[in-house]
C-alpha cells in the first residue's frame, strides 16, 4: 500500500505531516511518498533527528504550494507544480493508493474533482466525517464540500453516506435521517421537501434505510448513523458542534479546579475526562473521505500535528482497503434523479 502525503498542506506543515508519515511507514508498515519541498521536508527530517528518509518513504520534490489565498477554483491550475496538484496527478496515474492532505479544501475538492474525477453518475463529491453521538458515532454529509445542493445530490450523499458507515460504523442497516427543522415531510426549504420523497421511496425499495426529517438535537441525542444535509448547512452544525464541545471541555475543567474538593475529583476523574477528551478530538480519526471521487482522496483537518496526520493516513488505508468506491460505483444507476423517479 503506497500512499501520497501532501507534505506542505496544512497549518502546521510540513514538520506536522513529515512525523505522521514516518510514524505510518513505521507503524502501519505502508510506504509513503512526500511531495512537497524537498529542502523544507529534509529540514524537518534533521529537527526530528533522521539522517535519512526511513524505508519505504521518498520525496517528490515540487517548488510551489498552495495558501488559503490562493483562489480554490484555479489553484491547482495557476500552481501545477504545487504540492498537492502534483500529489492528485500522481493518484490519478496510478503511482499511488490513495491521496491525503490537509490544505485548502476548496482547492483539493476542485483538484481532485478535475485530475481525478469522480464516479460517473456522481454529481458532487461530499465530506462525510464521523461525528460523537449517543449511538457512537454519526457520518455528516455534506460538511462544507457543496454549499448550494439540489434534491438529486442529497440523494447521492445517502446512499454514499450509508455506505461509509456501512464500512467505517460497522452498522449493517445505517438509519438515515434529513437534518431539517422538524419532523413533519412538509417542513423546510423547497430543497428538503422535494429531497424527501426520493429518500423515502429509496427506502421502500430496500435500498437504504431512512427514518425521515430529523432536528439537530434528536440526530445528536436519539441517533442516526447518517445525517444527510447541504454542505451550507453541515459545516455550520460541524463548527457548533465542535464549539460546543470545546465550551462543555472549558466549563468542565473550571467546574473541577474550582475548589480543594472538586480537584481530588478531578484527579479520580482524570482517565474518564481524557477519554471524553479524546472522543471529541478530530485528531482521532484524522480526516474525512472525499466520497465520489474515483480513487480514495483523504482531507485532514487544517490543523492537524503529527498525530492526527498518522491517523489520516491510516484511514487512507482504511477506505482503500474497504470497496467503498466499488460499492458506490455499482449502484450509481439507483442515485441518479431520472432513475430514482422512474422507480428503476
Amino acid at each position: 500500500m503506497k500512499i501520497i502525503l501532501d507534505a506542505m498542506g496544512g497549518d502546521n506543515a510540513p514538520l506536522a505531516p513529515v512525523e505522521g508519515a514516518i510514524q505510518a511507514a513505521e507503524q502501519l508498515g505502508v510506504d509513503v511518498v512526500l511531495t512537497g519541498r524537498e529542502p523544507d521536508i529534509r529540514a524537518c527530517l534533521e529537527q526530528l533527528g533522521r539522517k535519512s528518509l526511513p524505508k519505504g518513504m521518498e520525496i517528490v520534490h515540487t517548488q510551489e504550494v498552495i495558501t488559503m489565498e490562493d483562489n480554490p477554483a484555479r489553484a491547482f491550475r495557476d500552481k501545477p507544480d504545487s504540492s498537492m496538484t502534483v500529489g492528485l496527478r500522481m493518484l490519478k496515474a496510478g503511482e499511488g493508493d490513495a491521496f491525503v492532505s490537509a490544505g485548502s479544501t476548496g482547492a483539493l475538492l476542485s483538484g481532485a474533482t478535475l485530475t481525478v474525477g469522480r464516479i460517473r453518475g456522481i454529481r458532487r463529491a461530499a465530506l462525510a466525517p464521523v461525528v460523537p453521538s449517543a449511538s457512537g458515532g454519526m457520518i455528516l454529509i455534506d460538511c462544507g464540500a457543496t454549499a448550494d445542493c439540489t434534491p438529486e445530490y442529497l440523494l447521492q450523499y445517502a446512499y454514499m453516506g450509508s455506505y461509509y458507515a456501512q464500512k467505517f460504523l460497522g452498522v449493517e442497516k445505517p438509519r438515515v435521517g434529513l437534518l431539517n427543522i422538524g419532523v413533519e415531510p412538509s417542513k423546510g426549504l423547497d430543497l428538503h421537501r422535494e429531497t424527501y420523497p426520493l429518500l423515502q421511496k429509496a427506502h421502500g425499495e430496500g435500498r437504504i434505510q431512512f427514518v425521515g426529517n430529523i432536528e439537530g438535537r434528536e440526530a445528536i441525542c436519539q441517533g442516526v448513523d447518517v445525517l444527510v444535509t447541504d454542505g451550507f448547512t453541515g459545516n455550520i452544525f460541524l463548527k457548533t458542534f465542535e464549539g460546543c464541545a470545546l465550551l462543555f471541555a472549558k466549563k468542565l475543567k473550571g467546574m473541577l479546579l474550582s475548589s480543594g474538593k472538586s480537584k481530588v475529583a478531578a484527579l479520580l476523574l482524570k482517565d474518564k475526562v481524557a477519554e471524553f477528551k479524546k472522543e471529541f478530538d478530530p485528531g482521532e480519526i484524522g480526516g474525512t473521505a472525499l466520497l465520489g471521487i474515483s480513487k480514495p482522496v483523504i482531507k485532514a483537518h487544517g490543523s492537524s500535528n503529527a498525530y492526527a496526520f498518522f491517523n489520516a493516513m491510516r484511514q487512507a488505508v482504511s477506505v482503500a482497503q474497504s470497496g467503498i468506491i466499488q460499492d458506490i460505483t455499482d449502484n450509481v444507476e439507483y442515485m441518479r434523479l431520472n432513475k430514482a423517479k422512474a422507480g428503476e
